[in-house]
């Protein structure tokens, strides 16, 4: 019995290294240095696999990220590769308690996905869907460190939207380009985060 035991242990833990290979390979941070100052773009409509969680991030978003992943890593017909960064966006104003935060978790996925995996239930009743999230014209700016000192860099975006003739048109979005790993939580100094609006012409 006990080697079952130790097999199915060893097979959890071989799953969760291979993942955190494909996260890591392939990474080149240079490529998100322009976003250091705010920019508008125009960004493509996406596909995602998403999880709603009301509560303060840190309670609730590791678990909808663990959900988020095994669900990613059971879907079919994915790119080979480093799956992409995961994401995230608050429906309530940031400025209400965070008890009080809705948040969206999701993770890209191809368009050619048309349906998830049948999904168990799960001890915080967090469920997966399929989604697209609508863009066009967006302001992003890349935070290094740590999440809990974002706030400056926040409002350097938000400056920038308005001095720019634009308004904010969209719930506050965060893209995890690089974050806490699954066994360590790494440097919080070297996390790198993408801040994103939607954004339109000012009336």
């Amino acid at each position: 019995m006990w080697k079952i035991v130790i097999a199915a242990v060893l097979a959890v833990v071989l799953v969760v290294v291979v993942a955190v290979m494909l996260i890591m390979r392939g990474l080149d941070l240079s490529q998100y240095e322009h976003l250091k100052e705010p920019k508008i773009s125009t960004k493509p409509d996406q596909k995602v696999i998403v999880v709603e969680a009301k509560g303060e991030p840190n309670a609730v978003a590791g678990k909808a990220f663990k959900l988020l992943f095994n669900t990613y890593f059971r879907l079919k017909g994915l790119p080979k590769g480093r799956p992409p960064a995961p994401r995230a966006r608050w429906l309530e104003l940031l400025d209400k308690p965070k008890t009080e935060w809705v948040g969206l978790y999701a993770m890209p996925v191809p368009d050619t996905i048309e349906s998830l995996p049948e999904q168990k239930a799960t001890e915080a009743g967090l469920s997966v869907k399929l989604a697209t999230w609508e863009y066009g014209e967006v302001a992003e700016i890349l935070h290094v460190g740590r999440y809990d000192r974002e706030e400056p860099t926040i409002e350097k975006l938000k400056k920038f939207i308005a001095d720019s003739g634009y308004e904010i048109a969209g719930a506050h979005e965060e893209e995890y380009i690089k974050g806490p790993g699954m066994f360590f939580a790494g440097n919080p100094e070297k996390y790198y985060t993408i801040i994103r609006y939607r954004v339109k012409k000012a009336q």
